[in-house]
């Protein structure tokens, strides 16, 4: 979809095809409480799942028009989507998709294993693995949502499960920070090869799963072993 400016909204041809395709979730009705709420959740899932493409411009309007709802609360969702990073303004047009490389993809990984790790390991050495064993059905949904190898199901799955950890610390601001960075984290690169989403995706779920075994056994050197590889290989 193009407006007169020249900005693209949700393409028609990719939006179809994201409608059809198996490992997508067709895309919830928008109610009109907490539109604007609403409108960020779907866009970032959008961004996800590649809805959005990296590089191109996409105007508030024509993102109203597909969403069903006015100008205002895209906009406002936007502006905030700048703030975190994954759009940059583009004064009279829209809305660029930020082009991310690799490097940074590494960096934000980098700087999460610096804050969940040591966390990780402490908890290791305090609690039980009955608590440990409270979040196995987090993981076992992560491995769910990689079976579907739909990126947005996936992500919100895997974000629940770190933040279920973290959360034991009982420090909300690192589990805010923590969780932002993980989000920043989970946007796709331009041009990802699309056929190995699924198998990476499963690949990660497993970490999970593998992690909380290790945890519960308070075996640290293969949590720290686990941590290590489940952060470098994201």
């Amino acid at each position: 979809m193009r407006d007169g400016s020249g900005s693209r909204g949700v393409p028609a041809a990719r939006t179809s095809s994201a409608s059809t395709s198996p490992s997508a979730p067709p895309r919830p009705p928008i109610q009109r409480a907490s539109v604007r709420g609403q409108i960020l959740d779907a866009l970032r899932a959008a961004l996800v799942a590649g809805e959005l493409a990296p590089g191109e411009v996409y105007s508030a309007p024509a993102l109203g028009e597909s969403f069903g709802v006015s100008a205002t609360p895209v906009r406002e969702a936007m502006q905030q989507l700048a703030t975190e990073g994954a759009v940059e303004v583009v004064p009279n047009r829209g809305f660029r998709v930020v082009e991310r490389g690799a490097r940074e993809l590494a960096e934000l990984a980098e700087i999460r294993g610096l804050i969940e790790a040591p966390v990780m390991l402490r908890l290791a050495r305090a609690l039980p693995a009955d608590d440990w064993e409270d979040l196995r059905p987090l993981a076992e949904e992560t491995a769910r949502a990689a079976a579907v190898g739909c990126r947005a199901t996936y992500a919100e799955a895997d974000r629940a499960f770190h933040r279920a950890i973290l959360d034991l610390a009982g420090n909300e601001q690192l589990v805010r920070i923590a969780d932002e960075l993980h989000r920043r984290a989970q946007w796709p690169l331009g041009g990802s090869p699309t056929a190995r989403a699924r198998l990476e995706l499963m690949a990660d779920a497993a970490q999970h799963l593998a992690l909380l075994d290790a945890l519960s056994a308070q075996d640290l050197s293969a949590v720290e072993a686990l941590l290590r590889e489940h952060f470098v290989s994201m």
